[in-house]
């Protein structure tokens, strides 16, 4: 059993839980993933790993409720356990030699982009993280970004917080000012990666994209993370989750995504209910 050691809503559907997990944490690396189970009827389902404190033997995962697992999930508290948490799994985020790079999040992906930035940050790059959400009320990370980047961008699609915009249009504006990067990570909705990726492809600039979105498993065996890579079929799970995002088959990638969201919703709806009968008896 796996201890949850502290909780945090970071906005209405992002929750913040680091556990205890020492094993995990010794190894854990930046772009990595781990499988959870919450008891034993769950799923398992893939969470990549948002921060690790090797010392204290911690792991911290920032999930969106968005089905039934991630509900039951949410309603975890300080003190309680989870029964299985595995990993570090997936391959890690290549850092070694990068001198300058930007760092794109956009909404929950932002969580996974946080640690690449706090690495990079750590090793000596420079590092401009660029950030968006829709709206004010879902910013999510803001002063940790902040502390771990030379230059951080926050944007909001309706101007509420930050600059209003999309992620790529600060991307665009940081380029034709005369920055110049190593790479481009992005990390976020899959429309938002497709779109920064043909940004970077028009300055010939070298760019990875995380696919953590489309994993289900985690583990290779449902294929619901196959992708067209460079004419190839990869898996998120064990050939990446990071790929080179001018070789992906995004408009694929969105078109299988789009496949289980009527399942995840139903999913949700059920467990929420579920939840609202234990509460009445």
């Amino acid at each position: 059993m796996y201890e949850i050691v502290k909780r945090e809503a970071l906005n209405p559907t992002v929750t913040l839980l680091e556990i205890k997990a020492p094993l995990v944490a010794k190894k854990a690396r930046p772009g990595q993933f781990i499988i959870l189970r919450v008891d034993e009827l769950g799923e398992r389902i893939p969470l990549t790993i948002a921060d690790s404190n090797k010392q204290a033997g911690t792991v911290t995962i920032i999930f969106q409720v968005v089905g039934g697992t991630t509900e039951k999930l949410n309603h975890i508290m300080v003190g309680d356990s989870i029964l299985d948490f595995v990993g570090p799994l997936g391959r890690p985020t290549e850092i070694e030699g990068l001198k300058k790079v930007a760092v794109v999040g956009g909404g929950v992906g932002s969580a996974i982009a946080y640690p690449v930035t706090k690495a990079l940050h750590e090793a000596g790059a420079e590092v401009h993280a660029i950030v968006g959400f829709r709206t004010k009320d879902l910013v999510i990370l803001e002063d940790e970004f902040r502390a771990n980047s030379s230059r951080f961008v926050l944007m909001s699609d309706d101007g509420s917080v930050g600059e209003k915009g999309l992620v790529t249009d600060a991307l665009k504006k940081l380029i034709e000012s005369g920055e110049q990067y190593d790479e481009v990570i992005t990390i976020g909705p899959l429309i938002m990666m497709k779109f920064v990726s043909l940004v970077t492809k028009e300055y010939g600039i070298k760019t990875i994209a995380s696919m953590n979105p489309v994993m289900i498993d985690g583990t290779g065996m449902c294929g619901g993370c196959r992708l067209t890579v460079g004419g190839k079929t990869k898996f998120a799970c064990v050939d990446g989750p990071e790929f080179d995002a001018h070789e992906i088959d995004f408009d694929e990638a969105m078109e299988r995504a789009a496949m289980y969201r009527t399942f995840e919703r139903e999913q949700h709806e059920e467990t929420c209910n579920l939840f609202k009968q234990e509460v009445k008896e």
